[in-house]
């Protein structure tokens, strides 16, 4: 995880970061997690494998060929998502609706993160058959397109999470936890505020050392990218498809389980404050707060039951 900040709204989506290059392709399919509204459930996930590539589009801009190709992908990709995971997402979230009105421990929370973190990979893992597939067809202008896009997005990360003084970095992290904690529990008192601003005090989470890691995983994508581009010979396919499966495979296994030592002992050092913050706010919040939570959540349930049905007609 790259951040300590203090609700279960933070985890969720910050998991998508296991690596760019092979989990664009199930970013739009997850949106529905991060939309309170039935409607805009359905709407968000039915739209995304479009959402999904125009997005990649603009970090690698496809060929004829490769547009064709990687549009079939995420709509079969989408196809398998609703089918085989949907009902898992659904069961999830029944079990968390049935532990929301009850106090949360650290372990508890942790569970949730770890449960989280298995289906999200279980998408990565289904979709790696098509990166494979486009990392071989990639050429050099489209891997000098996307360093270019990483570099820009750095840039972005950089001033909105790296520079500036303490205090204003912690301020921006401040914000962005009570608005994800309002849109799971409502509006916070001044206690719980009071919580979060405590908790991102004393967090361990270090925003260079995060960039650090970021920079890494997209030098290994680039530098992969490329030896499989220089190693293919005079046609695609002469480098071989089960090579490039091995060096995408690993690429992947390097980005999920980072080979800098110090980073992953921050990694878990953050996620366990990250899980022991969530518990800390939850713990705080009243039973009103807490029925809140219950109805976001089932909010949730009925647009992923949507869909499910949806898939069926």
């Amino acid at each position: 995880m790259n951040s300590s900040d203090l609700t279960f709204q933070r985890a969720w989506p910050s998991l998508h970061r296991c690596k760019r290059i092979i989990s664009l392709l199930a970013t739009a399919l997850f949106a529905a997690l991060l939309l309170p509204a039935c409607s805009a459930v359905k709407i968000a996930y039915n739209q995304g494998p479009d959402l999904a590539y125009w997005y990649l589009d603009g970090y690698v801009d496809f060929s004829d060929a490769q547009s064709l190709q990687v549009k079939a992908e995420l709509t079969k990709l989408q196809a398998w998502h609703r089918q085989t995971q949907l009902p898992g997402y659904i069961d999830s979230l029944q079990k968390l609706q049935q532990q929301m009105p009850l106090d949360f421990s650290a372990a508890q929370a942790c569970s949730v993160y770890s449960d989280v973190r298995q289906k999200l990979l279980a998408v990565v893992t289904e979709a790696e058959p098509a990166m494979v597939i486009l990392a071989g067809s990639m050429a050099p202008q489209q891997i000098a397109l996307m360093e270019r896009k990483f570099a820009k997005g750095n840039a972005e990360y950089r001033e909105e999470f790296v520079d500036g003084t303490p205090k204003a970095r912690r301020t921006k992290r401040y914000k962005l936890a009570v608005n994800r904690a309002e849109m799971l529990y409502g509006p916070l008192d001044d206690r719980q505020l009071a919580v979060i601003e405590q908790t991102i005090a004393r967090s361990r989470f270090d925003a260079a050392r995060a960039y650090a890691e970021r920079l890494r995983r997209q030098q290994d994508t680039l530098q992969t990218l490329r030896a499989v581009h220089s190693s293919r010979g005079p046609t695609p396919t002469a480098f071989g498809a089960e090579k490039t499966r091995t060096a995408m495979r690993a690429l992947l296994d390097r980005s999920v389980n980072s080979p800098d030592e110090t980073y992953r002992d921050h990694q878990e050092k953050t996620t366990g404050d990250t899980c022991k913050a969530f518990a800390d706010l939850h713990n705080s919040t009243s039973a009103l707060q807490r029925k809140k939570a219950v109805e976001t959540l089932n909010s949730y349930e009925q647009g992923l039951k949507a869909l499910v049905a949806q898939g069926n007609n």
